[in-house]
């Protein structure tokens, strides 16, 4: 009969021998442009000890920590939310889970609310407090938000059952037509003299939805406050009209209402940092401001980097802006090496004609297409996407990650909650991208192909 002594020392060394060969490999998953691996996972890759790199190396430092993650996903757009509602249920819910399942899918966790209607929707743009032409309601005696209930809500309720830890942020396309100098959606200015009751609109829209059981984390002002388009919902901001608004009531309203919803200033484009710096630079209307919001359709990525460096206590966020193919995942790695905290791609699902949007921007195809016959079309989008959402968890702090700069590849490394250490990489090249990656006294190689993504992920 054999010792039990002997046998628990067994199994301890047999653990510990799997832990230390856990512990030697890194595992490594895989997205190719043609679709040959989607997310998949790879065999693994063995640390050697670290030496001098002949060709291209990223040196991971473990010791330098950035900016923490608040998330990463997309939109609730009422197009994305028409698109998943027009599928059976059984489609419908293997899509949500697909999109928002953490072990399942590619674990989405931060998403974006439109308060009322952007312009991607199929139906007559609204807002949630619409008045006969010559009547106002200061009060917002009139405001609801019935016109959500009929696909809007019922999808971001069912995501939320399939992942608990979703986190929601919101943005206006425009306040109520009665509130703007133009009396339309379609641009125009908000008037001083209704700064009061745009700031009770935006209160009771996270009252309204926490009473769903909805919680906003944040919200924005103003989705692209320097768009003034007449074609669809915007309102034209200054930088000194968004500081005076924060500063003299939406702040002050939150404060007194106790509502615990962030405030993100600018949200749009990173080639007017002077409107930010507006806002921030007041302390006053700052108090109230968590941070800002950035688009991509202009300017550059560094953007971020310089309000980060003048005003420091302020977080960087990247709330708009979808990227595509590899090239797309190495422009992402910038934004993130840029101090962006989270990361929010823009309309989840259109049809495969790229509707509904009733609005001016024409669209490319969507991470996953509704197509003609009531199937889905998954695109490499969606695979690129998981790439980085289903690894850089929630808590998880940006690392290091350096090398030699390239417009076509890009990298970046993270630390998350659980202790392991993520690195995504991306080749938008046409050739075959060989690298080593170095971390401290331990190194590994590997190769990877054109137009491809990977996910390193390994403990210490």
């Amino acid at each position: 009969m054999r010792n039990p002594k002997s046998q628990c020392l067994m199994l301890l060394l047999l653990c510990w021998a799997g832990l230390t060969q856990a512990a030697d490999q890194v595992e490594k998953w895989l997205t190719t442009p043609d679709l040959s691996a989607t997310l998949s996972r790879q065999e693994g890759l063995d640390w050697g000890n670290a030496k001098k790199s002949r060709g291209y190396e990223i040196r991971v430092d473990t010791a330098s920590q950035y900016q923490e993650m608040l998330g990463m996903g997309a939109s609730f757009d009422h197009a994305s939310c028409e698109n998943l509602s027009k599928l059976s249920p059984d489609l419908r819910s293997d899509a949500i889970v697909r999109l928002f399942d953490p072990e399942k899918g590619i674990g989405m966790n931060l998403m974006r609310i439109c308060i009322g209607a952007s312009d991607f929707i199929g139906e007559p743009y609204y807002t949630y407090c619409d008045l006969p032409e010559g009547e106002t309601d200061p009060e917002m005696a009139r405001f609801s938000i019935e016109k959500d209930r009929a696909y809007v809500l019922p999808i971001i309720k069912e995501a939320y059952r399939v992942n608990p830890s979703l986190k929601f942020f919101a943005s206006p396309w425009s306040p109520p037509a009665w509130m703007k100098d133009s009396k339309r959606l379609e641009g125009g200015r908000l008037l001083p003299e209704f700064y009061p009751a745009f700031a009770k609109y935006l209160a009771k829209f996270i009252q309204a939805y926490e009473a769903e059981g909805i919680p906003i984390y944040a919200i924005t002002v103003q989705n692209e406050p320097r768009m003034n388009d007449p074609n669809y919902p915007t309102c034209l901001w200054t930088g000194e009209e968004q500081r005076d608004f924060i500063r003299d009531h939406l702040g002050p309203l939150f404060r007194e209402l106790g509502l615990q919803t962030k405030i993100w200033c600018w949200d749009h484009n990173w080639n007017r940092p002077e409107f930010p710096i507006a806002v921030l630079s007041d302390p006053e209307a700052a108090q109230y401001v968590d941070g800002t919001a950035f688009h991509l359709y202009e300017g550059k990525v560094e953007t971020q980097s310089k309000i980060r460096e003048m005003f420091p206590d302020k977080h960087i966020y990247f709330s708009e802006g979808s990227v595509f193919g590899a090239r797309g995942a190495v422009k992402l790695t910038s934004i993130l090496q840029n101090w962006a905290r989270s990361y929010n791609f823009w309309v989840v699902m259109l049809d495969e004609h790229r509707k509904p949007n009733r609005g001016p921007h024409s669209a490319s195809a969507t991470c996953v297409e509704l197509l003609d016959n009531g199937s889905l079309r998954w695109n490499f989008d969606y695979y690129m996407y998981g790439q980085f959402m289903k690894f850089i968890k929630p808590g998880a702090v940006r690392i290091g990650a350096s090398g030699e700069e390239s417009r076509v590849t890009g990298f970046a490394a993270f630390r998350n909650p659980d202790g392991t250490y993520v690195l995504v990489v991306a080749n938008g090249g046409r050739e075959p991208w060989s690298f080593a990656v170095t971390s401290g006294k331990k190194q590994f190689r590997d190769t990877l192909p054109a137009g491809s993504v990977a996910t390193y992920r390994w403990t210490e």
